[in-house]
């Protein structure tokens, strides 16, 4: 079932998911897994949702949040499905049943970040509103990405803004008068530790203001990314001193670029307009993607490499349960809100808090 999630998305996967909870450390949170099998044999597996619950109750008016299993590292969110499967919209409508059942365990849902246009994001918001809970939606990121349509490279440059197309050439002839140039790129297990401590050194002295807060995180991806066979991380070498590096992840017919560096010392050569540009030509003439993807943020740059935008959002829920929940109502959404929740729900049914699932998990 996650391989096949996989397909439409790496940040599905269960190798993305299992180093994600295992790097990214919080000792007040425990990670759940709700899943959802078929009563007709095979396999049985249709769903998996991921989430995680702060471990201990709260005192006071601090609301217990639980939030799906994603953080800033993540670039996609929602319920793990199986591709086209008729159950799917079922799967989605337990999930909500059986987080209605635990609503004394949290306040607040937290799920981000999601596919607006996905039909599971709107399957979401309604069986929550079914269930007597209160909902809103908000923008998470921009997400800029490239539809191939079976370009090679040079047709794809072809079609670039005149002056990142004329920029690209120029800028290579330019690197390659200053230094001595040398790529590397780096797919497997073999050179990986020094490829990975060489993009650390880069990364470490970039314009970036921020050490990354979990270090374990970027290595356990990469070392995992190895293993699977999606890694692409290149690097550029100035003299024999890494300059840029970035690190792309390809899988399912979809190159995601995940981190890009660039030694600031370097920053008038455009290193990384270059490395960018050989990345590209890898994912185009090489792997052969159908999609390249840009992952979050409106960054002006990206737009010249790109071709489409769209959105990735949020969703928060509100359990009208607990008093801390009602708080959130009228913090977020405000009394109009909690207005109109009473009046659809009525007064006894904001006393209901053990909403049994209509069928079983």
């Amino acid at each position: 079932m996650f391989a096949e999630a996989s397909q439409r998305s790496v940040f599905l996967s269960r190798e993305w998911f299992l180093n994600l909870d295992r790097t990214v450390e919080d000792a007040g949170a425990v990670t759940k897994i709700y899943g959802v099998e078929s009563e007709r044999g095979g396999d049985g597996a249709i769903g998996a949702l991921l989430l995680r619950y702060p471990r201990a109750r709260r005192i006071g008016i601090i609301p217990r949040v639980a939030r799906g299993l994603s953080n800033y590292y993540t670039a996609l969110y929602g319920p793990v499905l199986r591709e086209h499967n008729e159950e799917r919209a079922c799967a989605v409508q337990l999930f909500v049943e059986a987080l209605c059942n635990e609503r004394r365990e949290w306040d607040v849902l937290d799920l981000r970040p999601l596919d607006r246009e996905d039909p599971v994001y709107a399957d979401l918001r309604r069986h929550f509103q079914s269930a007597g809970c209160v909902s809103q939606a908000y923008f998470c990121f921009g997400n800029w990405h490239l539809q191939v349509d079976g370009r090679s490279y040079a047709e794809y440059v072809a079609g670039l803004p005149t002056v990142l197309r004329k920029n690209i050439p120029y800028y290579a002839r330019k690197l390659e008068r200053s230094a001595r140039v040398r790529y590397e790129l780096v797919t497997s297990l073999d050179g990986l530790e020094s490829a990975l401590r060489d993009y650390e050194k880069v990364y470490n002295v970039s314009w970036r203001e921020k050490a990354e807060p979990y270090p374990d995180f970027i290595p356990g991806l990469v070392r995992t990314a190895a293993k699977q066979g999606w890694l692409r991380l290149g690097l550029l070498y100035l003299n024999d001193e890494p300059a840029a590096a970035q690190l792309w992840l390809v899988h399912g017919g979809t190159a995601s670029i995940y981190k890009i560096c660039y030694d600031e010392r370097f920053a008038k050569l455009s290193v990384g307009t270059v490395l960018t540009a050989r990345m590209m030509q890898q994912a185009l003439d090489i792997d052969r993607v159908g999609e390249v993807d840009y992952l979050g943020g409106d960054e002006p740059y990206k737009r010249d490499w790109m071709s489409h935008r769209r959105e990735r959002w949020g969703l928060m829920v509100f359990n009208p349960s607990t008093v801390r929940g009602l708080s959130m109502i009228v913090r977020h959404v405000g009394g109009r809100g909690l207005k109109r929740l009473i009046q659809r729900i009525g007064p006894a049914g904001m006393k209901d808090t053990d909403t049994r699932p209509k069928s079983s998990m």
